[in-house]
């Protein structure tokens, strides 16, 4: 009777050790990462020392994926800080040339968001001025519609008197008329005239600062036009030499988009160097002004293990941790240092060893188990 108690209780620790150990529980030394769990959980539970419980049906609805770690040489990679900008060779800015006074075009004012082409009417701009200065403009096409009349009578004088007075007298009587038609022409359109706004590229309206009946002032904005297809990303970087090193770059908050190294300035702009990209790609998620984060690839290489960007989540202490996979049902927390790769992948320089199975599908959903 004693010997078969024993043999129970022998067992028992037997099937104990095989359900919380597993070779792959270990740290980046070699250390064990399994501790004693001094209760057993049957269901979805954070176990005292800080372990999850994951029942095999749990697992399936979560869609929880492993990988097993695997150190390697990788690209360094730089993330920068970045804003988007007119690309100066697919957009433009329109600015108001004098001031003056907002009016319709022929197809009315355009707004944000709107396909435009290049030689496009956007606006009138009807010119303003004081009091006085208009009273003087007046004045002065009043005197000009004056001796356009007594020029003109002049020259049809002369021409009926064609043959008995000279051919040079009434060409200058001609000319004369010419230039005091062009003044009063000139003069009348700073009065009365307008001044047609066209658009400088093709592509949509980015931003429309005017309303019919505003009156601008010289130099200020009224559109911004863009390609959506194209767009200037300008990063800074405190590192004067790190253009030089930069083999490839992408734009977390555009996947898509296509970066191309245009280069990098030769002046500091606030204790930083501009370097500048092209983005290029079929309707860019991107607007002027956008901050965003570069991430640029370098010539050089690190070691780590490459994951999903997906399977870094936070503890409650805030550290970056990935969830390592235990046992059948069990899952530890593991604080890495990592650092992105690309847009979609990141690389653990410390905290993990190579025989780790890594959560890297549903790291998010274990993490939020209490």
């Amino acid at each position: 009777m004693i010997r078969s108690n024993t043999i129970a209780i022998a067992l028992g620790l037997l099937v104990l050790h095989a359900v919380h150990a597993s070779p792959g529980a270990h740290g980046p030394n070699g250390e064990h990462l399994d501790g004693q769990v001094t209760t057993s959980a049957s269901g979805l539970a954070r176990l005292p020392d800080g372990s999850v419980n994951v029942p095999k049906l749990a697992q399936r609805r979560m869609a929880i994926r492993t990988i097993k770690a695997a150190e390697g040489e990788h690209p360094q990679t730089v993330e920068l800080n970045g804003r988007v900008a007119i690309d100066p060779n697919a957009g433009g800015r329109v600015q108001a040339p004098f001031p003056g006074r907002i009016a319709p075009g022929p197809q009315g004012l355009p707004t944000a968001g709107q396909a435009v082409h290049k030689g496009q009417v956007l606006a009138r701009l009807m010119p303003v001025a004081s009091a006085i200065e208009r009273g003087n403009q007046e004045a002065t096409l009043a005197d000009l519609r004056a001796t356009r009349v007594a020029a003109e009578r002049r020259v049809n004088r002369l021409e009926s008197l064609e043959g008995t007075v000279p051919a040079k007298e009434i060409e200058a009587a001609r000319a004369e008329l010419a230039s005091i038609v062009g003044r009063e022409k000139a003069v009348a359109r700073s009065v009365r005239g307008f001044e047609t706004i066209v658009s400088p590229a093709n592509g949509v309206i980015a931003s429309a600062q005017v309303l019919a009946g505003q009156i601008v002032e010289a130099r200020d904005v009224l559109f911004e036009v863009v390609d959506p297809a194209r767009a200037l990303v300008e990063a800074t970087t405190p590192d004067v030499a790190l253009a030089s090193r930069i083999a490839t770059a992408t734009l977390p908050a555009a996947p898509d988009a296509k970066l191309t190294l245009i280069g990098a300035g030769r002046s500091l702009r606030d204790g930083a160097l501009p370097i500048s990209f092209r983005a290029s790609g079929a309707a860019l998620p991107l607007a002027v002004g956008q901050p965003v984060s570069v991430l640029a690839r370098l010539n050089t290489t690190v070691k780590g293990i490459v994951l999903p960007a997906q399977a870094l989540v936070r503890n409650p202490a805030n550290e970056t941790v990935v969830w390592i996979k235990s046992g059948a049902m069990r899952f530890i927390a593991q604080p890495v240092e990592a650092r992105p790769l690309d847009a979609h992948t990141i690389v653990v320089t410390r905290g993990l060893s190579p025989e780790n199975r890594v959560v890297v599908s549903g790291a998010a959903l274990i993490n939020q188990i209490r």
